[in-house]
């Protein structure tokens, strides 16, 4: 089974799509009309330099508004679809997509609409070509693919099939297990997108938002595994029309294209028990550290910064200049090596996260599925800790379970007393990470299709210069959680993170505590600066929330927010940031599972008030 693309898929002319198709892997690519008519490439032309560069030409499209047409419009569409047969035969290519009729002018008389369609594939017939019949969302009449395979049967012409398109069939809600009625023989091709699950105009939504499949909110694996279900071996192929895409690097958009259908490939094989070409998911069993590169002139800071958090210097490393600060299951690591990974990522990206280690069931297994769907890993000098290339060029490295007590203990030098004393953070709840908005869907379907994680709903920020998209990544038993953050407002707190520190990054890191009063208490006492709350925040929340006097006190003494859903409260409090960069959340969860979202904003302000300098 072969991966394509459509051309309207990706940005720049036709040449760059073709170019950056074949750069990204894929078999076979499509041909959006309206690029070729503006393209000054010939159709052999074309079809030359698809062919040097490994590519064939899988499908022309779209044909538009055919059936149903009175004279002498149909007199002109048959023209037209001649002179189209005319450029696929220069193009070698042999299928034809034709859409169902848009037009307020075509009949909806279905005999009429038959012996149109069944001429269209008698001159298909003459020129050993196909034609695939899709029902568009938006038609004036045939807008389900359930009609369409209806009247594909009517036409029963050998020239002329059906063409699917998971867009059209998802948006109408149309049951995946109708896929089961057709035949596979009579599927000419397969088009798939995904999207977010929108209520807005068909038309508009699919010209504007879909995406890759893995980057939305559509079942396209329950699509795919239908469709393998009846047999269809043909082409899977990808038609995404997404604003951000067109604006985005095609060579980014390509690969992540592969990735997508090699990875929903593989969810619908497993959905069917069948051999697949890559191990499963990686399956998280937590966090076990994040990493921080720190620049010398950083290091006193800090250190100091870490203890006044609660940590306490719990080994070094035997041979580099590395620590290791614990407080209960929390690890961070500081690494101040003048050579190595940690020295270049902070030669572009200043001090900052550099790398987080998960847990996870098979580490082999999660670097062979990283390998197969194309990304890029990292060969760590200890054995037992592959990595794979993450967000800005940071690591994941992923560890088997029981191997990190292990590691700490070959490769540090540990103060058993600073390990048997109790600290006041007891986990790494969450993780935040800002990226570049044409990279948001980019990273999304890296945690998607390499981890079992799920998305929580997407959430609009507001930052007093504009707004942020966030979106929550987490593992089925929350013990990973990571928000991903974007925005187009230059202004905004996440692109002045971005501007400073030269690219994607972590920004934020939240430690889970059971008891976060005690713990404001202690931090402040040892000198940790500490987020300013308005009052004005706090009279509100002692409101809302019903607060006892007691209660209302320690939220203002301690800056502390609070949030509630239907299971839970959460209460969370910030550092300030460790040089205008990173900073760190302070959380206590009782039965809750948000990430205190309604408080963004109040965070978002009292941040934005520590700024002094304009963004460049």
């Amino acid at each position: 089974m072969k991966n394509a693309i459509a051309s309207v898929s990706l940005s720049g002319t036709l040449e760059d799509k073709i170019r950056a198709a074949a750069a990204a892997g894929f078999d076979e690519i499509e041909i959006f009309d309206l690029d070729f008519v503006a393209s000054p490439l010939s159709a052999r032309e074309t079809r030359k330099l698809i062919g040097d560069l490994g590519l064939t030409v899988s499908l022309y499209q779209p044909f538009r508004d055919l059936e149903g047409m009175p004279a002498p419009l149909r007199e002109r569409a048959f023209a037209r679809l001649e002179q189209k047969f005319d450029v696929m035969a220069e193009l070698g290519c042999d299928r034809l997509l034709l859409c169902s009729n848009c037009s307020s002018l075509s009949s909806g008389d279905r005999g009429r609409m038959i012996a149109d369609l069944r001429e269209a594939g008698e001159r298909a017939g003459r020129r050993g070509l196909l034609i695939g019949y899709e029902a568009l969302a938006w038609a004036t009449h045939v807008w389900d693919h359930r009609e369409a395979w209806e009247i594909v049967k009517a036409v029963d012409h050998p020239n002329f099939g059906i063409l699917l398109d998971s867009f059209h069939s998802l948006s109408r809600q149309v049951p995946v297990e109708s896929i089961r009625e057709i035949d596979p023989a009579k599927i000419v091709y397969v088009q798939l997108a995904d999207a977010p699950v929108l209520d807005m105009d068909r038309l508009y939504w699919s010209r504007h938002f879909r995406n890759l499949p893995g980057q939305g909110g559509f079942d396209v694996e329950g699509y795919v595994t239908e469709l393998l279900r009846i047999g269809y071996d043909g082409p899977l192929s990808l038609e995404i029309f997404n604003d951000r895409f067109r604006s985005t690097s095609a060579a980014l958009v390509a690969k992540d294209g592969v990735r997508s259908l090699n990875a929903v490939r593989d969810a619908a094989c497993r959905n069917l028990a069948r051999q697949t070409a890559m191990p499963g998911k990686a399956e998280i069993v937590g966090l076990e550290f994040v990493e921080f590169a720190v620049a010398p002139e950083d290091r006193a800071a800090m250190e100091t910064m870490a203890a006044e958090m609660g940590f306490a210097l719990a080994g070094r490393h035997r041979a580099k200049d590395v620590e290791l600060w614990r407080s209960g299951a929390a690890n961070l690591v500081l690494n101040f090596e003048e050579e190595g990974f940690a020295r270049s990522y902070r030669l572009t990206h200043g001090s900052a996260l550099c790398a987080i280690g998960l847990t996870v069931k098979d580490s082999a297994a999660a670097i062979t599925r990283a390998k197969a769907l194309g990304g890029k890993t990292h060969v760590s000098d200890i054995p037992s800790m592959p990595a794979i290339r993450g967000v800005g060029g940071s690591l994941v490295y992923v560890l088997d379970e029981g191997v990190a007590a292990g590691v700490w203990e070959s490769e540090f030098e540990l103060d058993a007393a600073a390990l048997a004393r109790p600290g006041p953070i007891e986990a790494i709840d969450h993780l935040a990470v800002v990226v570049h908005t044409d990279e948001f869907l980019s990273w999304q379907l890296y945690w998607r299709a390499l981890f079992d994680v799920r998305l929580q709903t997407a959430q609009d920020v507001v930052d007093p210069n504009g707004l942020v998209v966030s979106q929550a990544i987490q593992n089925p038993s929350g013990t990973f959680r990571l928000t991903m953050n974007s925005t187009d407002a230059r202004n905004a707190l996440s692109s002045r993170f971005l501007n400073q520190t030269f690219g994607a990054g972590f920004q934020h890191i939240a430690f889970r505590t059971a008891d976060l009063v005690s713990l404001g208490k202690q931090v402040r006492a040892s000198g940790l600066e500490c987020l300013p709350i308005p009052a004005n925040y706090h009279d509100d929340a002692a409101a809302r929330f019903a607060l006892s006097a007691e209660e209302g006190e320690q939220m203002r003494a301690l800056d502390l927010l609070i949030d509630e859903d239907a299971t839970g409260r959460y209460l969370q409090f910030y550092s300030r940031a460790f040089n205008k960069s990173f900073f760190f959340e302070f959380v206590q969860r009782d039965s809750y599972e948000g990430y205190g979202a309604p408080n963004a904003p109040i965070r978002l302000a009292a941040q934005s008030r520590y700024r002094t300098e304009p963004v460049p």
